[in-house]
């Protein structure tokens, strides 16, 4: 699962295994990786007084940065669309093989671009004073789509060995009621940021500079009208607006303690006709229908013939619960299925949430350690129980990584559901998983973060008998 980059998932709610390396920004674009680089290394300041230069725009490359040259560089430019001509100001030059800069004019308009929702992250200003957090608000929203599946799709071609078409659907508006067609009003959860005098407002693109806003277009209605956007909250570190589906929005003002003392806030979103407690603070999908959205998608991706309730299958990064409860609702009381999460208020919650289920249980473990310990000491029919099992996995933005497929391989699950909020994470972990012996049989891809680069998708890989 969406998830912001932002995070839409927090530490502390989603570990697993430590996964391989995602290849960066640069060499998805084919350009090399500097010598001497250093993971971890702070980015560079942005440059207000680069060169400004004149670009033919390509492609779209993973992040929802697009790609240029200039004399042979790379250049990954903010605020473009494949196909158009720009200026573009030039606001890093700290590596060696690329430049990033930021679109100040276009000369060559895309067909596909429309104005922006809000005035304050217009192209006509200054980009260190641009707001960020839609980086796709320029592009109208079918071309938005397009470009995700482009991205998806040549991700599952260069780092999954994958030749597969792929279509990015909007989410249903029968499942995410007041979102609007144009991709706003949609967002569940805004953080709001602080800046020193008070001053309320999202960060501009790659900097901690807090921009003054009007509006806050992508949140559902009801937090557009609590967001205190002319107000001022000196000594506060953010604002953090939060519209549960299942209890009244709320504003929450942070003084920047990372888990405040006294006891966790709870509420409850609504998902069909099951309600799930979840921490106020803790992880939950952000786009009023993607909870929803990827209950029907994975109940859809499950081969229903491969399926054995009985089996031991699994829930992994399982959260508060939501798709075991997917599995529970679609096959019936009979499903045994533990769910395995590291967060241990989300297990807590998992296990009140899932407890139609006598056969469904919650435990709190990291991903990668729990399946070293049942490599290591399930007994024979225990893992002839994990070879019948459906495994549902929804990893963080990361992915699973090496170690957790490897693990997985070698228990040897009749099927995995993988659901990916980061399409190279997802294209690396099903090569790993192909040279496992598993196939890629299935997948949909959803807009689950409109006006944004991201994009879920839910894959089903099949053990090769």
């Amino acid at each position: 699962m969406p998830r912001p980059p932002r995070s839409d998932r927090p530490n502390h709610a989603r570990r697993g295994g430590r996964p391989a390396r995602r290849p960066n920004a640069a060499e998805q674009a084919g350009a090399p990786a500097p010598k001497g680089s250093a993971r971890g290394r702070a980015p560079a300041p942005i440059r207000t007084d680069g060169p400004v230069l004149e670009l033919e725009v390509e492609r779209i490359a993973h992040g929802g940065i697009a790609v240029a040259h200039h004399e042979g560089r790379v250049v990954f430019v903010a605020d473009a669309i494949p196909g158009e001509r720009v200026r573009a100001r030039v606001s890093d030059t700290a590596h060696e093989r690329f430049w990033r800069a930021d679109t100040v004019e276009v000369l060559e308009a895309s067909a596909d671009r429309r104005e922006r929702g809000r005035a304050a992250a217009s192209v006509d200003r200054a980009p260190e004073r641009r707001a960020g957090g839609a980086e796709f608000g320029h592009i109208a929203d079918e071309r938005q789509r397009a470009l995700k599946a482009e991205v998806l799709r040549d991700a599952l071609s260069r780092f999954g060995g994958v030749e597969l078409d792929v279509v990015v659907q909007a989410v249903d508006p029968a499942l995410a009621p007041g979102a609007r067609a144009d991709g706003t009003g949609w967002r569940t959860r805004v953080r709001l940021h602080v800046a020193a005098d008070g001053a309320v407002g999202p960060y501009a693109a790659r900097s901690h500079t807090v921009v003054p806003v009007a509006s806050v277009p992508l949140a559902v209605d009801e937090l557009a009208a609590l967001a205190p956007l002319s107000e001022r909250f000196p000594g506060a570190v953010s604002i953090d607006l939060v519209a549960p589906s299942g209890a009244d929005p709320q504003l929450v003002v942070s003084d920047g303690e990372r888990m405040p003392r006294g006891e966790r806030p709870v509420t409850s979103e609504v998902v069909g006709d099951r309600r799930f407690t979840v921490d106020r603070d803790g992880f939950w999908q952000v786009h009023r229908g993607a909870a929803a959205t990827l209950t029907k998608a994975v109940q859809a991706a499950v081969d229903a013939d491969r399926f054995d309730p009985r089996a031991a299958n699994l829930d992994l990064y399982g959260g508060v619960g939501l798709l075991a409860a997917a599995i529970g609702d679609r096959f019936g009381d009979t499903v045994r299925i533990t769910s395995v999460e590291s967060d241990e208020r989300a297990t807590g919650h998992a296990g009140a949430n899932l407890a139609d289920w006598v056969g469904a249980r919650a435990l709190t473990a990291r991903v990668d350690r729990f399946l070293a310990e049942l490599e290591a000491d399930a007994s024979a029919g225990e893992r002839a129980r994990l070879r019948e099992a459906t495994v549902v996995l929804d990893p963080p933005r990361s992915g699973a990584g090496r170690d957790v497929v490897d693990r997985l391989a070698a228990l040897r699950p009749a099927q995995l559901v993988y659901v990916a909020c980061d399409p190279v994470a997802l294209a690396r972990d099903v090569g790993l998983l192909r040279r496992q012996g598993y196939e890629l049989e299935h997948l949909e891809a959803f807009d689950l973060f409109p006006n944004t680069h991201h994009v879920e998708a839910v894959a089903r890989l099949a053990a090769i008998v």
